[in-house]
């Protein structure tokens, strides 16, 4: 694409998911991802029912009559996007690709996180690390971000999992919000992941085409295996052909949710032939009843 469409693109996923933004997930964000730490603000007179550990001595003493300290919470949050940009992602039997739907994710909560004034940063991956984008506050920056998920052109095709999220690890020197979007068809990551998880908030993004969950019967079909470039014909009018396609998908899903489980982990699910807007909203609001419990 010319620069000026590409422009025009990533205008046009700003304003649909700015709308997403305003309209659906307006505060969501801000009560589920809160501030960890508490800075002073300021001093006022002592009142009746004050904590007497919060008076400012000195400030006391030069007014001689008692002062607190008010100290506010420690808004502003680091998010980073682990983005898998594998050949497995630019599938897709319906409109979209698995990486446009996950671009458009990206999208609203990075947008979500700069209203609320938090940083938002970017690594994009497949076998290897392709880009990284650090973190930092402004539209223009997530409109940078946006780009790059949108139109990041990268020659490997496979997937690594763990070495993003070891990546992750170098450089996220404090806490942060961490979303990992992908279609998981990579496995060896467990202990990269535990490890993340541990220290940062960890919520993978599982993305998923009904190619991934079952073959249709059209007999003979050439396959084509997007990361390895391998290709092979299929007798998709087999019924066993078929079964066996889709439990190897079963089977993936499986281990996905249990590891989500053992790790402690946020597992949202999104198809592309059904609105992501359900499951996001779905999350944000489970999210905020385990806060409050």
């Amino acid at each position: 694409m010319l620069p000026r469409e590409i422009l025009k693109k990533v205008k046009q996923v700003e304003i649909q998911t700015r709308r997403i933004v305003n309209d659906v997930f307006s505060g969501e964000y801000r009560s589920i991802f809160k501030g960890k730490g508490m800075s002073f603000s300021e001093v006022r007179e002592y009142q009746p029912g004050d904590d007497v550990r919060v008076i400012d001595w000195n400030v006391t003493a030069r007014h001689n009559k008692p002062y607190v300290k008010v100290m506010e919470e420690e808004r502003e949050l680091t998010v980073y996007f682990l983005f898998d940009v594998s050949a497995s992602g630019r599938v897709g039997s319906h409109e979209r690709f698995k990486s446009e739907i996950a671009a458009e994710i990206c999208a609203v909560l990075a947008f979500s996180a700069i209203r609320n004034g938090d940083k938002v940063g970017l690594i994009n991956f497949s076998d290897k690390i392709e880009k990284y984008l650090s973190p930092r506050k402004g539209k223009a920056y997530a409109m940078q971000l946006i780009r790059e998920v949108l139109f990041g052109e990268y020659d490997d095709r496979g997937t690594h999992i763990e070495k993003a999220l070891e990546f992750l690890s170098r450089v996220a020197k404090k806490r942060s919000i961490v979303f990992l979007l992908s279609d998981f068809y990579d496995t060896g990551f467990e202990q990269a992941l535990k490890a993340v998880a541990n220290r940062h908030d960890l919520i993978l993004v599982h993305i998923v085409d009904p190619l991934d969950v079952e073959i249709p019967d059209m007999g003979l079909f050439p396959c084509y295996d997007a990361e390895s470039g391998k290709q092979m014909l299929i007798d998709t009018s087999l019924k066993a052909v078929r079964e066996a396609y889709a439990r190897r998908y079963i089977e993936r899903s499986r281990n996905l949710e249990q590891l989500s489980r053992k790790s402690k982990t946020d597992l949202i699910h999104i198809r592309t032939d059904t609105s992501y807007i359900e499951p996001l909203n779905r999350f944000f609001k489970t999210r905020g009843r385990q806060q409050y419990r």
